[in-house]
């Protein structure tokens, strides 16, 4: 997926001049969303199916501060695809290529009456669009820097 950009806004930032550390995973958010619409299923869509995704878990390492008004490039990519899960891992880096902060979420795909889906036979298409995305991140890892 070609990295997602945000642009730092004033309002995110603290007393200090810093991004305030809760907007980083609203940017890991809005990069997500992104990363399904390059898949094809651009969020609407998934609602249109009947499928919501909650987040079951969120994890991020703060490297380095950022400010208004930094470009900061996420890379979000599959670490895990279980069906019914999804374990992404993201990548932010600031202008200088410097990581700013790693990241992990987890999420489920469930119905609407909250009950897991079964992706495999319901929804094929988007379990093997989110397969081959793992397989490819799988790939780029084991390759040589």
């Amino acid at each position: 997926m070609k990295e997602y950009i945000h642009t730092v806004q004033y309002y995110e930032t603290d007393k200090m001049g810093i991004t305030h550390h809760s907007n980083y995973i609203r940017w890991m958010e809005e990069a997500r969303i992104a990363f399904l619409s390059a898949l094809g299923y651009e969020y609407d869509r998934l609602e249109e199916m009947v499928i919501v995704s909650p987040v079951l878990k969120i994890s991020c390492d703060y490297r380095k501060t950022t400010t208004f008004p930094d470009r900061i490039s996420i890379r979000v990519s599959v670490e895990e695809f279980r069906g019914v899960k999804l374990f992404l891992a993201y990548e932010m880096r600031n202008e200088a290529g410097e990581i700013v902060c790693t990241a992990s979420s987890s999420h489920a795909f469930l119905g609407r009456d909250g009950r897991p889906v079964r992706m495999k036979q319901d929804y094929p298409d988007l379990y093997d669009a989110l397969t081959r995305a793992a397989s490819q991140a799988a790939e780029k890892e084991g390759s040589p820097a």
